[in-house]
């Protein structure tokens, strides 16, 4: 439960602390004063949006500050600590509203996100207002609020994993589906230029290099043939051949380098350049015997040197291109082949989805089912101590045209007011007053299996009064032995019966610099002080003697029949 709330600079409140106890908490005053400021604050833990228009004027941020007493064994406190967060049986949360915008959260003693604020704090602290009595009539809030009376939480979690793994595996097969006409047209592509590329036979990268070098020496036969018949004459075959007078110079210096050793390597240098030049002469003699004129050739090469160049403008550049991309045209022949085994494997897991949603979804409404009869007997039973003896809420379970991440059941809150009468949807035939009491009736019934270690009632009585009020208030009162409970009412007959009273009150004091200045402030009310606010709300501003002689009544009656009080203390500064 919530043990100190502390609130600076939010609203019209300056500096408020209030220290709060078990049991019913109730919290008055006039209209207009204020009293839903606590519920904004509270809000404002719980993870809601903030604003700058909270701050109050003159201050340059607003806070809430607020300590939180868990059981040291359960699972907030379990889920707190593996987050690293420190909580020793009670969590210590603290939000900052800046004008800057750079708002500050503080969670267990660690910043934190408003996500985290969302998951923790609004799991124990419960708020339910007048539109909440509005959201009560919608489809999908009466669903979830079987859920939670069956505690489906983990069924309803299976049920959306496999319905977004169904929606993915559909999704999937219906892509893979669509590419087949494309598929088809793909593979003819990649077939026919395939098989160009195959029939080129491409041997090497460098063929086309090879191929220009003999191109030109076709294409100047006649030439080659002159320059090599002519470099032999020369080298060689020639009577002035210059391997000849190199072997001349060569004898003469021979026989001299006996007579001086120091010719001698030059004698051996020019025997090596008489062998190289021979040697070339004969090479020279080979290329020359195979050059030819071949017009039959240099058609072929021409032929082949368009074809190879077609391939490579076609495929990316170059012959090296061409051969990746055949090998890359292949692997996606073989990947196209096996589109059937594609097909057929994205099939059986659409049908292994479906078959797991199938199940999630039969679950779900077997735990629906099984529960909605026991939420009905619940809702009943507070209904009739909410003088509501004669009314009925069933539960109506539909199937979905189609299933959902929510299952496949539609929930339905049906209401009959008085006997009979056939039940309507609750939306079209509650009025205000009843929406109140079937709403009080649903919290009552899931206060068993939820967390929440707070319910905080704003103004939920609108409508009602007279015996209805007071039947409200022993049910307030009766929710309390086992949650604490903050109600913000108008309503005397459920102000008796709180264990701890809290009046609001909104003053105008003149400030000399800056003109009037409002403030909000909260005091704990006991004895004759709680008497006259009770007299106050019965008769308005100036109590009666006859007004207040009827609050002590009321005060000493609601003692004998609520519980037992549990410790009804509050301390406030403000």
């Amino acid at each position: 439960m919530i043990t100190l709330l502390r609130i600076s600079g939010f609203a019209l409140i300056d500096e408020l602390e209030l220290r709060l106890e078990p049991g019913l908490t109730v919290v008055t005053g006039e209209t207009g004063a204020g009293k839903s400021i606590i519920v904004d604050a509270l809000s404002l833990l719980r993870g809601g949006r903030s604003s700058t228009e909270v701050i109050r004027a003159g201050r340059d941020e607003a806070r809430v500050e607020a300590a939180i007493e868990l059981p040291a064994s359960g699972a907030v406190c379990a889920r707190l600590a593996l987050d690293g967060r420190d909580v020793e049986g009670e969590l210590l949360v603290r939000r900052t509203v800046a004008r800057s915008g750079r708002g500050r959260i503080h969670l267990g003693g660690t910043l934190a996100s408003v996500g985290d604020l969302a998951v923790t704090v609004g799991g124990l602290i419960d708020i339910a207002s007048q539109h909440d009595q509005q959201t009560l009539t919608e489809p999908e809030n009466q669903l979830a609020i079987l859920d939670d009376f069956a505690a489906n939480g983990p069924l309803r979690a299976e049920m959306a994993a496999a319905h977004a793994a169904l929606v993915s595996a559909r999704g999937e097969l219906e892509r893979f589906d669509a590419d087949a006409r494309t598929r088809i047209e793909r593979e003819d592509l990649l077939r026919y230029q395939l098989s160009e590329i195959e029939a080129a036979r491409l041997a090497a990268p460098d063929e086309e290099s090879h191929l220009r070098a003999e191109r030109e020496r076709l294409r100047g036969a006649e030439k080659f043939q002159a320059a090599v018949a002519r470099g032999e004459e020369v080298l060689y075959a020639g009577e002035q051949a210059v391997s000849g007078q190199v072997a001349s110079v060569t004898r003469e210096l021979a026989g001299l380098a006996g007579l001086d050793p120091a010719l001698g390597p030059f004698v051996e240098r020019l025997r090596e350049a008489q062998a190289q030049l021979e040697e070339v002469a004969r090479d020279l003699s080979r290329y020359g015997q195979a050059i030819r004129s071949d017009p039959a050739r240099l058609a072929e090469v021409e032929e082949r040197l368009f074809l190879l160049s077609r391939l490579a403008r076609k495929h990316g550049g170059s012959l090296v291109d061409v051969i990746a991309r055949g090998a890359q045209m292949r692997r996606e022949l073989a990947e196209i082949g096996s589109f059937e085994e594609g097909l057929v494997f994205r099939k059986n897991a659409v049908a292994a989805a479906e078959e797991r949603a199938g199940r999630a979804a039969a679950a779900l409404s077997v735990s629906r089912r099984s529960a909605a009869g026991g939420l009905e007997d619940r809702v009943n039973q507070v209904l009739g101590e909410l003088a509501l003896g004669s009314a009925r809420l069933p539960i109506v379970i539909e199937p979905r045209e189609t299933t959902g991440p929510q299952g496949a059941d539609r929930v339905r809150f049906l209401f009959a007011p008085n006997p009979g009468e056939p039940p309507r949807p609750l939306a079209r035939i509650a009025s205000g007053g009843e929406l109140s009491r079937v709403m009080l009736a649903m919290k009552q019934a899931l206060s068993k299996s939820d967390q929440v270690a707070t319910y905080v009632f704003d103004e939920v009585d609108a409508g009602v009064g007279g015996a209805v009020a007071e039947s409200i208030g022993r049910k307030l009162k009766t929710i309390s032995l086992d949650r604490q409970v903050i109600a913000i009412t108008h309503l005397p007959q459920i102000a008796v019966f709180a264990d701890t009273h809290l009046r609001v009150t909104k003053t105008v004091e003149e400030d000399g610099t800056a003109g009037a200045r409002t403030t909000v402030t909260i005091d704990s009310l006991d004895g004759r002080q709680r008497s006259a606010e009770i007299a106050r709300m019965l008769s308005g501003a100036t109590p009666t003697k006859h007004a207040t002689a009827h609050a002590d009544d009321m005060l000493r009656r609601a003692q004998r029949a609520a519980a037992p009080p549990q410790g009804a203390s509050a301390k406030t500064q403000a």
